[in-house]
C-alpha cells in the first residue's frame, strides 16, 4: 500500500479509505466545499433540524431506484459529517428528481431536495467529476438554448436523442411531423427550432448568464462547450452590433 493513502495520526489532516485506491481528500478541502454549502443564501431556509423519522425517504420516488435517501443527505447536513457529505456529492445527489414531495412531508419543513440543488450547484463550483458526467449529456440542450434561444426544437425528439433520459424514451417511435404537434403551433413551419427568438433577446439572455456566473460555471464543467458557446454568442453580437450601426446610419439618413 502507497505511503500517500495511509491515514495514520501524522496525516491527519486528509481524510480518505486507506484500503482504496482513491487518493484523499485535504480535511481543508471538505471544510471548503462544506463552507459553500452552508453559506449559500437558501440553506438555513431549507434546513431546520431533523427528527431522523424517515418520512421524506418513504415517499420519495428516486429512494425506491438508486442508493438515495433525502434523509440521509439531511442528517450528514445536519450533522456536519463533512466526509459523508463529500461522498455524496460524488453520486448520490444526482439521484434526486427534484419532485419536492420530501419537503412537502418533512414535520421540520426541511428540503432535502433544495439542500440537493444547494449540494449540486457547490460541486459544479468545485469542477467536481460527478458533477461533469452527469452534466455532459445536456450539453446538446444548452447549445440548442444558446444558438436559438429554444431548449428542445422537434428534430431534437427522436428515440436515440436521449435515451439518458429514462427507459421511457426509447420506446419513442413516431414520425417527427407527429412528435413535432406536442410543441407549440408556431413550429410546424419548421423542425429546427420551436419558436423564434430575436436577436437583441439571444445576447440579452447571454449577458444575464455572463453576469451571474453561469458561463464560469459552464466552463468549469465543460470546456469545449463553453468554447462552442463563445464562438456563437461572439457571432451574434457581432451582428447585433451590425444590425445597430444599421439603424443608427437610417435615422441619420432620414434627418
Amino acid at each position: 500500500m502507497s505511503a500517500n493513502l495511509v491515514h495514520t495520526a501524522e496525516h491527519s489532516d486528509l481524510i480518505g479509505d486507506p484500503v482504496s485506491p482513491t487518493p484523499v481528500v485535504p480535511y481543508e478541502k471538505l471544510e471548503e466545499v462544506f463552507d459553500d454549502i452552508r453559506s449559500h443564501v437558501l440553506y438555513d431556509h431549507e434546513l431546520h433540524g431533523c427528527l431522523n423519522c424517515g418520512i421524506c425517504t418513504a415517499t420519495c420516488p428516486s429512494a425506491h431506484y438508486y442508493d438515495y435517501s433525502p434523509r440521509e443527505i439531511v442528517q450528514l447536513l445536519w450533522t456536519e459529517n463533512l466526509e459523508g457529505i463529500y461522498d455524496a456529492m460524488q453520486e448520490k445527489i444526482w439521484s434526486c428528481a427534484q419532485c419536492y414531495t420530501c419537503a412537502a412531508r418533512c414535520p421540520f419543513q426541511n428540503s432535502p431536495g433544495g439542500l440537493v440543488m444547494i449540494m449540486r450547484e457547490v460541486a459544479i463550483k468545485h469542477g467536481m467529476q460527478s458533477a461533469k458526467d452527469v452534466l455532459r449529456p445536456f450539453s446538446r440542450v444548452l447549445l440548442k438554448v444558446i444558438s436559438t434561444g429554444n431548449q428542445l426544437a422537434p428534430n431534437m425528439i427522436t428515440r436515440d436523442a436521449f435515451p439518458d433520459w429514462g427507459p421511457s424514451v426509447t420506446k419513442v417511435d413516431a414520425p417527427l411531423n407527429i412528435l413535432r404537434k406536442a410543441i407549440p403551433v408556431p413550429t410546424m413551419h419548421t423542425m429546427d427550432t420551436a419558436w423564434e427568438v430575436n436577436l437583441k433577446t439571444s445576447v440579452e439572455l447571454y449577458t444575464i448568464w455572463e453576469a451571474t456566473g453561469v458561463l464560469d460555471q459552464l466552463e468549469m464543467v465543460d470546456e469545449n462547450l463553453f468554447d462552442v458557446v463563445n464562438d456563437v454568442m461572439d457571432e451574434k453580437r457581432d451582428e447585433y452590433n451590425e444590425w445597430l450601426e444599421a439603424q443608427k446610419e437610417e435615422e441619420g439618413a432620414d434627418e
